[in-house]
């Protein structure tokens, strides 16, 4: 295939996976490009869409019956038979509707991929996100693959440890991040289908309805968890903000209340994850997007 990947995706395909494993899956990509179309029935590309994600290419085609679609081709580390068997659980409730897939490869609903949730005005955003994650949030299947909470984010605890070490400056919010996650996990009210990585940019315009999510990193466990990363979005206007802090607390009580969850619970887990992200973020060399999320934490 004749495209260049968007310079995002080879960038967090580097920090993901290291140059070498991100240069080998790009060196396949016009391969397996050339095997999902094949497998989608032959639809014609369009254009990439870009900037795109971070996780997987994605193609704007038509359909040999001239229906608009999307076709994502992900690396295996990025779990594409995960994110299928849940868009296929939902089956377009609430989410991008699924309608093919294949090794690696799945074949999507076109939607607006330039108009998402960040467009609107923040009060209007919120309430249209609220509306639209509280759709996926179902019982999941009987027999299933997807990992809880608890594992997720088990996974993540000597990274933030090991930033810590790295700098003593950030040892008490790592700690405190650590001891809400491991009082979290004691007891989990519920173990819903979560979406994994809701924020406003997942949700985008679309045409059967008005907004749907997409790129999911389906896990299950509590709604808490799921809502925590809503809580920080636009965190670059909350920082430059002179009531930022109150802001973000009023955010918490806000989707707490609109949506029937816990508010200590929420207040923990957007704790947790507001450092595990920006901990990973400096990892990855990503200093501004850490030191503004660590910010944010410090407030909570």
């Amino acid at each position: 295939m004749g495209f260049e990947p968007p310079q995002r995706l080879v960038r967090a395909l580097g920090e993901s996976y290291g140059d070498a494993a991100a240069a080998d899956w790009l060196a396949r990509l016009p391969a397996l490009t050339e095997e999902a179309l094949s497998a989608a029935g032959g639809p014609a590309v369009e254009r990439v869409a870009a900037p795109g994600g971070r996780s997987s290419l994605v193609l704007l085609v038509t359909c040999a019956d001239g229906t608009p679609a999307a076709l994502k081709i992900a690396p295996p580390g990025a779990a594409p038979e995960l994110e299928r068997a849940a868009l296929a659980h939902w089956n377009g409730w609430g989410s991008v509707q699924l309608v093919a897939a294949g090794p690696g490869a799945l074949l999507l609903e076109r939607l607006h991929p330039e108009v998402s949730l960040r467009s609107l005005p923040e009060a209007k955003a919120l309430l249209e996100a609220a509306g639209t994650v509280r759709r996926l949030w179902v019982e999941p299947p009987a027999v299933h693959g997807f990992e809880t909470v608890a594992e997720r984010t088990g996974r993540r605890i000597e990274p933030m440890r090991a930033c810590a070490a790295a700098d003593p400056a950030l040892e008490p919010l790592v700690a405190a991040a650590l001891a809400a996650r491991e009082e979290l996990v004691a007891h989990s009210p519920e173990l819903l289908l979560l979406h994994g990585n809701f924020r406003q940019s997942k949700v985008l315009a679309g045409e059967r309805v008005p907004w749907l999510t997409v790129g999911p990193e389906p896990l299950v466990g509590e709604r808490a968890y799921d809502l925590a990363r809503l809580v920080r979005d636009r965190v670059e206007d909350l920082i430059a903000s002179p009531g930022g802090p109150v802001t973000a607390r009023r955010r918490i009580k806000k989707l707490a209340d609109s949506l029937d969850v816990d508010r200590e619970r929420l207040h923990g887990w957007t704790l947790f994850r507001a450092v595990e992200s920006g901990t990973r973020a400096l990892a990855a060399g990503r200093r501004q997007e850490g030191e503004l999320s660590l910010e944010f934490a410090g407030w909570l």
